[in-house]
């Protein structure tokens, strides 16, 4: 059985964006089944649909992170600080890795939503983009952050 960040570096090259490779990647992690994991982050792709935003190997680690360690009470205050004090630090590692969480920025694109058709995935793409590396970077600071945060039981 690979691992998560193997299984992730798997499904972008099989074609699955780059949140649903993390979050794919992932999924067993947190019990959560593939093919829901597929359509949860399905949108998430390429900044979010496209739109060159937050970059979806951020979104999907926030999803894994989410299901993680999330919140169910939306009252409990400390919880949600603790929830959005956890994804702030997340982001800020990968920010000091890669510079930027948002994709325009990491593919050197101008800002703002692109074509919604996805390109084509040949040899030439995998040549100039950086995606395959950003999934398996996230992938391994997602796995290391797991295991430095394990679950505190009360």
């Amino acid at each position: 059985m690979s691992s998560p960040i193997d299984k992730s570096v798997e499904l972008f090259m099989a074609g699955y964006n780059c949140a649903q490779s993390i979050l794919g990647g992932f999924c067993d992690e947190v019990g959560l089944d593939f093919d829901t994991a597929i359509k949860i982050s399905s949108s998430f792709g390429a900044g979010m649909g496209r739109l060159r935003e937050t970059c979806g190997t951020v979104t999907g680690s926030f999803m894994i992170l989410g299901l993680k360690y999330g919140y169910t009470d939306p009252k409990d205050i400390k919880s949600k600080t603790q929830h959005y004090k956890l994804i702030q630090l997340y982001a800020q590692k990968y920010k000091d890795i890669y510079g930027t969480i948002n994709c325009f920025e990491l593919l050197k694109r101008p800002k703002g939503a692109d074509n919604p058709q996805p390109d084509k995935r040949d040899e030439q793409y995998y040549k100039i983009r950086p995606c395959v590396a950003l999934v398996r970077g996230a992938a391994q600071l997602l796995d290391s952050f797991l295991k430095e945060n394990p679950i505190k039981e009360d």
